[in-house]
């Protein structure tokens, strides 16, 4: 049977029999430009000649730059460091205040928000699954706005302060969320780490208390529609993974081998649980020989997937500029072996 990427992805991530495990490879904009030069495509064609399966459209924002250039801001008016390559706060706006009245919230009913997003949705075709990135979706947001450790701090000293922050997040990501809905995505990624290498950062009582319960509301659109759930936690979450998947969580990111057990979450979950990625980009992908990441690649899929579904195969990460370009390809080799003899 032949399918197209759209019904390949949708297959999987229920557990339906599929003609070959769908692939994706995120990459940063740094190393966007060592893969377009290397495979000599386009940045509208490189996604295609990865053979990613799922595309994710975001908001219509013009960023605006400090005067010295060194942060970026994002439609939310928090400022990133614009000389590291990833996501590094250089600017809070509640960093000195707790009067959410005196921040200027986006405002997520702006009519252009979105058109961007319509436009790759129509020219897309149906081609591709598509989501929209609430990457930073809720702790993350939170931090970003107030700063990392004083948000941390808020959550012992000052609860109704961080529950009050977190709600006026959560009513403008369901706006966004209707909205894009209504556009016809094929379902909902979240980002949010609640984890460090070895255990959370902060304590599970908390989350429960916290975040869990507003999470829950950001997944129940997705979940009333019959769409799946996808969501990226780092580090190592599984004290909470049983109530991620409660509140309605179909797909886990980043499935990161340094710190997610796979054999222990298929195990728990069976086939009430799906998997995005599963190739460390933390070691196989950067550090690793071509042989390396080729064994990597069917470990994750022997693990994850053992019934030949159930699993969208990706590095676990963006990949940053420390990846060797030989290490892709030994990826996307690695991927067609897996087609060619399953």
């Amino acid at each position: 049977m032949s399918m197209t990427r759209k019904d390949r992805l949708q297959r999987a991530l229920t557990h339906e029999p599929v003609d070959r495990i769908p692939t994706q490879i995120n990459y940063t904009a740094e190393m966007g430009e060592i893969l377009c030069n290397h495979f000599g495509v386009s940045p509208e064609g490189l996604q295609d000649r990865l053979g990613n399966h799922m595309v994710r459209v975001d908001l219509n924002h013009a960023p605006y730059f400090s005067k010295d250039g060194k942060a970026k801001y994002d439609w939310w008016g928090v400022g990133w460091d614009t000389q590291i390559e990833g996501y590094w706060p250089a600017d809070a706006p509640l960093a000195a205040t707790k009067e959410l009245d005196r921040l200027a919230w986006p405002d997520p009913l702006d009519p252009d928000l979105l058109t961007n997003a319509a436009r790759t949705i129509e020219a897309d075709a149906g081609r591709h699954f598509i989501t929209p990135n609430f990457g930073f979706c809720l702790y993350e947001r939170a931090w970003s706005l107030r700063g990392f450790e004083a948000l941390n701090m808020d959550f012992v000293t000052d609860p109704d302060f961080v529950e009050a922050l977190l709600d006026r997040i959560v009513e403008i990501q369901l706006v966004l969320i209707r909205r894009f809905l209504e556009l016809g995505v094929d379902g909902g990624y979240f980002g949010d780490d609640y984890g460090a290498q070895k255990n959370m950062l902060f304590s599970p009582r908390l989350w429960r208390q916290m975040i869990k319960p507003r999470l829950a509301r950001m997944f129940a659109p997705f979940r009333e529609a019959g769409l799946p759930v996808m969501m990226h936690s780092d580090g190592d979450i599984a004290e909470i993974m049983p109530d991620l998947v409660e509140i309605g969580l179909t797909v886990f990111n980043p499935v990161q081998p340094e710190v997610t057990d796979h054999a222990w979450l298929r195990k728990t979950f069976g086939n009430n649980l799906a998997y995005y990625g599963g190739v460390s980009t933390q070691s196989a992908m950067s550090l690793g020989k071509a042989e390396e990441v080729r064994t990597a690649v069917k470990d994750a899929t022997s693990a994850l997937a053992p019934e030949g579904t159930g699993l969208l195969m990706a590095p676990s990460h963006r990949m940053m500029a420390d990846v060797p370009v030989g290490n892709v390809e030994a990826f996307m080799a690695a991927c067609k072996e897996l087609r060619d003899t399953g």
